[in-house]
C-alpha cells in the first residue's frame, strides 16, 4: 500500500509541474498543451468514437506478430539451445541484428509485403523475435547441472531430461523473454504505423502531428502508455511473478 501512495504521489507531482510549464506560456498552446486539454481530448476521441477502431486495429497487428514472434523466437532459441554448432553460426547474426531498429527492417517490408497489414506484422515480428531468441537460448543454457545430474540419477534418457528437467527449468527465463519482446513489439508496431497505411494509433498520431494538434498526439501517447502498463502489469508481471513462485525464486 506505501508503494501504491508512493507511486499516486509521484504521478501527482509531474501533474503538478506538467501543468506548471503549461501555465508558464513558454510554449503556445497548440504545442504544448496542459493536461486538461488532452484529457479533454482523450475524452472526446473516446466518446466520438475515434481511438476504440485505431486501438483495436493496433492490438490485432501486435497480437498477431507477438505470437508469431514468440513461437518462432522460442523455436530458434530452443535449438541454439540445444545444439551448440547451431549457436556458434546462426548466434554471431542474432546479436547484431537485435541492435538493428525495427523501423529498419519497414523499406524491406514494404517491398516484400507491399504497403499493407503484412509489411507491418512483419516489423512486429522482427521487433519481437531476437529477444525472445535470446532469452529462451539464455533459459536452456542456464539450466543448473545439478538438476540435469538428478534427471539423469532418476533414469531419463536425453529425451526426458530435455523435456521433463532442461525446459521447465528454462520457462522464467522465457517468460522474461515474453515480457521483453511484448514491449520491443508495441515500439516496432508504433515506428510501422507511423510510416504505413491504414487505421491504427500510430496513424492517428501522425495526424495530430500533420495537423499541429499535439493535444491529440499526447492523447495517443497516453493510450500507448496505458495500454502498455496494464498489460505489463495485470499479464505479464503476474505470470512471472506465478513461475517464479513455483520454481521457489521469489
Amino acid at each position: 500500500m506505501a508503494t501504491l501512495w508512493k507511486r499516486v504521489a509521484f504521478l501527482a507531482a509531474l501533474i503538478i509541474l506538467w501543468e506548471t510549464v503549461f501555465r508558464l506560456g513558454i510554449w503556445p498552446d497548440f504545442m504544448f498543451p496542459g493536461p486538461v486539454q488532452v484529457i479533454e481530448t482523450l475524452i472526446r476521441g473516446f466518446s466520438e468514437g475515434n481511438y476504440v477502431p485505431a486501438l483495436l486495429n493496433s492490438l490485432r497487428r501486435l497480437f498477431i506478430g507477438y505470437v508469431i514472434a514468440v513461437i518462432l523466437g522460442t523455436i530458434i532459441g530452443v535449438l541454439m539451445g540445444r545444439f551448440k554448432s547451431l549457436e556458434e553460426t546462426l548466434g554471431v547474426v542474432i546479436l547484431p541484428l537485435q541492435s538493428v531498429p525495427s523501423v529498419v527492417w519497414l523499406p524491406l517490408a514494404l517491398l516484400w509485403f507491399s504497403m499493407g497489414e503484412a509489411a507491418m506484422i512483419f516489423v512486429v515480428v522482427i521487433g519481437g523475435l531476437w529477444n525472445m531468441i535470446m532469452s529462451t537460448t539464455a533459459g536452456i543454457k542456464g539450466v543448473d547441472p545439478v538438476l540435469i545430474q538428478c534427471g539423469r540419477n532418476l533414469g531419463f534418457g536425453g529425451g526426458k531430461i530435455f523435456t521433463k528437467v532442461i525446459l521447465p527449468a528454462a520457462i522464467p527465463s522465457m517468460i522474461t523473454g515474453m515480457r521483453l519482446a511484448w514491449a520491443f513489439c508495441w515500439r516496432a508496431l508504433m515506428a510501422a504505423e507511423i510510416i504505413g497505411t491504414g487505421q491504427g494509433l500510430g496513424q492517428v498520431l501522425m495526424w495530430g502531428r500533420d495537423m499541429g494538434n499535439m493535444s491529440t498526439v499526447m492523447a495517443v501517447m497516453f493510450i500507448i502508455a496505458a495500454t502498455g502498463m496494464i498489460s505489463d502489469g495485470f499479464v505479464f508481471k503476474r505470470l512471472e511473478n506465478r513461475i517464479y513462485q513455483q520454481w521457489g525464486l521469489l
